[in-house]
């Protein structure tokens, strides 16, 4: 911890909370990743769509990845911020080699998201059951409504 803080959650508490924080960090940036990937080398009969749909999920993860290494800071600790420690921390897996088709980008991304959502519901209940803390409950439940979003958006593409 870089801060001493008087907020109502003990130092334990905070660098629990500030850990799931961390992880959710390093998933986003992957995802970030992958997703401004298949924005770029998206082909195929339905590129227009997909090409917008991506972009509008990348540009709503990076405010997702800006406001979580804000709620770290308001924790009173860094935020992680190089690569190699986000893929150290990331529970998800960035695509490597050539990109797939179209199809296969939406449910690897469908399939992330998902994951995300699940860890979130997770995630939600430690910070708030465990660890006391009802503002990063919150916070996460935020960011859980805008993934289930963004899976309702990518499974319709898949229907």
């Amino acid at each position: 911890m870089e801060q001493k803080l008087n907020i109502g959650l003990g130092a334990d508490n905070t660098s629990a909370i500030v850990e799931v924080l961390s992880k959710h960090l390093a998933d986003q940036h992957v995802l970030y990743v992958k997703t401004r990937n298949f924005h770029w080398n998206v082909t195929g009969p339905h590129f227009a769509q997909l090409h917008k749909l991506f972009e509008d999920q990348y540009n709503q993860l990076a405010e997702a990845i800006d406001s979580t290494a804000e709620r770290i800071r308001m924790l009173g600790a860094s935020a992680p911020g190089a690569m190699a420690d986000f893929l150290k921390l990331a529970r998800l897996s960035e695509q490597k080699g050539n990109p797939p088709q179209p199809t296969a980008m939406t449910a690897q991304l469908l399939a992330d998201h998902e994951a995300i959502i699940r860890q979130l519901r997770a995630d939600i209940d430690i910070v708030d059951n465990q660890h006391g803390d009802a503002g990063t409950a919150d916070f996460l439940t935020g960011l859980l409504q805008d993934h289930e979003k963004t899976a309702w958006f990518l499974r319709a593409h898949l229907e």
